[in-house]
């Protein structure tokens, strides 16, 4: 291996097993990873100064800003809708539906943190939800942890259809060009079908949670849902920017708008109509998260230009004997069980580059040609979202519940989340993988 490559590939590696590790903040190693980069990587011969006459070029064409702007966007929007309440208000209401029915008050929460993380973060989904479904649960006398478990895999699941629901769909829908549409077309059906199966997996293995008969169900039931709603104006305002967002998440294509602008624009106007200080809306912004895509991003440019991106795309084309579908089936399964080991997030953004690569192997373009898109995509989106679930680090919504109900007096333990979330990972990769090939190479 060259100089450039040996210093990209320890950079890659020691970033990784820092954030892997947790022995610093991975906002930090993603940073220092970054900063090693481009502070030494012109002295490895790892920046040409020809193609980046400064380190601020290289920054530039490094970080994909549209994935930047659109998390930033959405993340304002959801901030100012928090504080109007309807987040507490659907929850209410849900736990009013279910008549204190444990199944049904699992199966209510989880469809609505699934259909809420398709079109919102899942991350800022599971923040806002959890802390309100352990309030409900425990009036009702019951342990809050399966129904927690439930949630976050049913966030994971559910920002699997769309290009904004998971982070990883971001990361691929930037780097891959894929629309909105393309996003809910392709992956929306198979997300439907592996949700409901999981609600019968989680319905059998939680059943001796969901026998018990709740206490205190005539105070949950005397709660008034409205008075969760803390400015009806403002929701209104919120509501309406909200929904003219996420039609133009659908009409960006055609209307030559990139996601990231068609978020941003809908923050802006929230910030317009709110007239809230742009401060309190900003303090919302997890910063954390954006700055630490932003050094993830340089890390895998940094091993992209020294080519190691494309001496192992070689290789996995060989491995695949050159078989489209063989490729697709090795991409989601790897994709899946990398996930579930480390953050789904470092780990696409890594694949993304890879996944162009094999694409354009003379071996893979002839196939992929002969049919309309390319599944080496969808395999990535449904492994590394998916995957997600295999364990308690395999995806960040499942740190941010773990950690709410910690603070809440239930610790939800490595091993107890592994007994349900792998076999949930198992079962939704096997059938997305079955649905994709029908999908792809029979219908």
């Amino acid at each position: 291996m060259e100089p450039a490559q040996i210093f990209a590939a320890t950079v890659l590696l020691v970033s990784y097993a820092l954030i892997v590790t947790e022995k610093v903040h991975r906002t930090v190693a993603a940073m220092g990873g970054g900063a090693l980069i481009i502070a030494l990587g012109p002295h490895f011969g790892l920046i040409d100064r020809a193609s980046y006459p400064s380190e601020i070029h290289f920054m530039r064409e490094a970080v994909d800003w549209n994935t930047i702007g659109l998390l930033l966007g959405m993340m304002i929007i959801v901030g100012i809708l928090k504080d109007t309440g309807v987040f507490e208000f659907i929850a209410v209401k849900t736990a009013k539906l279910s008549r204190g029915d444990p199944w049904k008050i699992m199966l209510l929460f989880a469809s609505t943190t699934a259909l809420l993380s398709a079109f919102l973060d899942n991350v800022t989904t599971v923040l806002l939800i959890a802390p309100v479904t352990v309030s409900i649960t425990l009036s009702l006398k019951l342990n809050p942890v399966p129904f927690l478990i439930s949630e976050v895999l049913a966030s994971n699941i559910g920002g699997t259809a769309t290009l904004i629901g998971d982070p990883p769909n971001i990361i691929i829908g930037s780097g891959a060009g894929l629309s909105f549409n393309e996003f809910i077309i392709n992956l929306g059906p198979i997300v439907v079908v592996v949700f409901i199966l999981s609600l019968f997996f989680l319905k059998y293995v939680f059943r001796a949670h969901l026998s018990q008969k709740p206490e205190n169900i005539d105070e949950v039931l005397a709660m008034n849902e409205w008075d969760q709603i803390k400015d009806p104006v403002l929701l209104k305002k919120s509501l309406a920017v909200l929904a003219f967002v996420i039609i133009l998440f659908f009409l960006h294509s055609a209307l030559h708008l990139e996601p990231s602008t068609v978020a941003l624009l809908g923050a802006s106007m929230l910030l317009l109509l709110s007239f809230e200080h742009p401060d309190k809306a900003l303090h919302q912004v997890e910063w954390s998260v954006l700055l630490f895509f932003a050094g993830l991003f340089v890390i895998v440019k940094g091993v992209e230009e020294a080519g190691l991106i494309e001496r192992v795309a070689i290789f996995a084309v060989e491995l695949t004997g050159g078989d489209l579908i063989v490729a697709m089936f090795v991409i989601l399964w790897i994709s899946a069980i990398a996930s579930a080991i480390i953050d789904n997030i470092p780990f696409t953004a890594t694949m993304v580059p890879l996944v162009h690569s094999m694409s354009s192997s003379p071996e893979l373009a002839s196939q992929i040609a002969q049919l309309n898109g390319n599944p080496l995509w969808w395999a990535l989106a449904l492994g590394a979202c998916l995957g997600g679930n295999g364990t308690l680090i395999g995806a960040s919504a499942n740190v941010v519940v773990a950690g709410i109900s910690e603070r809440m007096g239930y610790p939800i333990s490595f091993k107890e989340f592994l007994k349900y979330g792998a076999p949930v990972t198992f079962l939704s990769v096997l059938i997305s993988g079955i649905l994709l090939y029908v999908k792809t190479f029979i219908i």
